[in-house]
């Protein structure tokens, strides 16, 4: 089959390509993406095993050996050429906090420790807040409910019947292309 018939055939007839023609695209962009920061990192090995001769030779010089340590040092000018080029390839982001745990000479997992331990106190306070809220919500309805039993009870159809639709719409927007519904059950 030529590559006009595979277009054809990928078709769905409504000139849109099918999500597994866009999920292949994604999964190849991250396996170049993994494979590129794994040439990165051969090529850093490397950079480090021409370190170690480099210095093995520097430590024990002498005028015969002076032509190997010009080649080592050539080897590694063209390694160190190598790994920027490859590694203009990769886009990793580091924060800044991470380099400077690594130069304070700490371990960079206390920064992904202290970022999570964060994230887990801000999710509490968020959550007590949203409990609080839902708390003051039952408090007023069952005071209106005392005070205004006719109205709190035509509230709570309409709000019935929002929720209805509500749902209605996100499970229309969430509808997947082969008709299947993503649904997200409310806890």
């Amino acid at each position: 089959m030529d590559s006009s018939q595979n277009a054809t055939v990928g078709s769905g007839g409504n000139g849109m390509l099918p999500t597994q023609v866009n999920d292949t695209a994604s999964a190849t962009a991250a396996d170049d993406s993994k494979q590129n920061l794994n040439q990165v990192i051969n090529s850093i090995q490397k950079n480090l095993g021409l370190l170690h001769q480099l210095y093995l030779t520097v430590s024990s010089f002498n005028t015969a050996s002076q032509l190997p340590l010009l080649q080592r040092l050539n080897g590694l000018v063209v390694e160190l050429d190598n790994m920027v080029k490859l590694s203009e390839k990769c886009n990793i982001q580091v924060p800044m906090e991470v380099l400077n745990l690594i130069d304070d000479g700490k371990n960079p997992d206390e920064f992904t420790r202290d970022v999570i331990n964060s994230c887990i106190a801000k999710n509490q306070v968020t959550k007590g807040k949203t409990d609080a809220f839902k708390g003051l919500r039952k408090h007023l309805l069952e005071e209106l409910e005392q005070a205004f039993p006719d109205e709190v009870e035509s509230y709570r159809e309409i709000r019935a019947i929002s929720a209805a639709e509500s749902k209605r719409l996100a499970q229309a927007q969430s509808s997947l292309p082969n008709g299947d519904v993503k649904v997200k059950t409310e806890l």
